[in-house]
């Protein structure tokens, strides 16, 4: 009896920007989504031979195990700084940031704030995750009005605690700033919207267009106490209100982009 061969179809592989670590972050966090979006669009547009990433502390200090381009370590907050002086030394290269919550709104907020100001030529990726991840689930500059956190365990007053940052809106206020938007990674549709908008935040910067900044609602269903699976939903219903999806600041020059 014949054998019928069917041809193997090869519906995703590997992005070559990536190593094949095995990850240390939690089940069901989106962190490695926003990972493999960067690694796809560096290879996509051939960027990976001259890009540098930044990653502070925080849940992405060990970025530079997954990434197969060349990466440094920065202080805690301080990566801007640092992106700023490699770009600086070495303009052709691309510069790019990855930064949590905790880090880039709170003890990161100078950094960040005079980083667009100056209208450095380097790509930030923010990702929000309302609490300091890595450190145990404390109250971040994000955290919601009312989420219970291990630092806020009757959830955020903010009588006593504050407001939550909404850094895109604030970021977008600044003349340096050319490209600045908020995207999601809690369903496919907006994931692919996501990727589109990283492609645009390199190519802000390859351009010589000045500073970009893609931040990115995720999940951590460890320290929000949920399933992976009710951390997307938890996403979608709390937080995509209080922090809206879209272009917050998009330069003349990039609109004109076609991408």
């Amino acid at each position: 009896m014949a054998t019928l061969m069917v041809p193997e179809n090869l519906v995703y592989e590997r992005p070559r920007s990536f190593t094949d670590a095995p990850t240390h972050y939690c089940p069901g966090c989106t962190h490695g989504v926003a990972h493999r979006l960067i690694a796809e669009v560096l290879d996509e547009m051939g960027l990976a031979e001259r890009t540098i990433g930044v990653a502070p502390v925080g849940c992405a200090v060990f970025a530079y195990n997954y990434f197969d381009t060349d990466f440094v370590e920065a202080a805690h907050g301080r990566a801007p700084a640092m992106a700023t002086g490699i770009k600086r030394v070495l303009p052709d290269s691309i510069v790019f940031t990855y930064q949590g919550d905790g880090d880039l709104a709170s003890i990161g907020m100078g950094e960040i704030v005079h980083a667009a100001a100056r209208g450095e030529n380097i790509t930030v990726f923010f990702i929000n995750n309302a609490n300091y991840g890595m450190t145990g689930g404390q109250m971040a500059p994000t955290t919601l009005p009312g989420m219970k956190t291990t630092s806020s365990p009757d959830g955020r007053d903010v009588e006593t605690q504050g407001y939550p940052i909404r850094m895109a809106e604030m970021l977008a206020t600044l003349d340096g700033a050319a490209y600045v938007v908020r995207r999601s990674l809690h369903d496919p549709a907006n994931i692919r919207k996501a990727k589109k908008a990283i492609r645009i935040a390199f190519e802000v910067q390859d351009r010589k267009l000045g500073f970009s900044m893609v931040e990115l609602l995720s999940t951590c269903p460890s320290n929000w106490n949920l399933s992976p699976v009710e951390s997307l939903k938890w996403l979608e219903e709390h937080m995509i209100p209080f922090f809206p999806l879209g272009d917050y600041k998009v330069a003349p020059a990039v609109a004109e982009l076609k991408i």
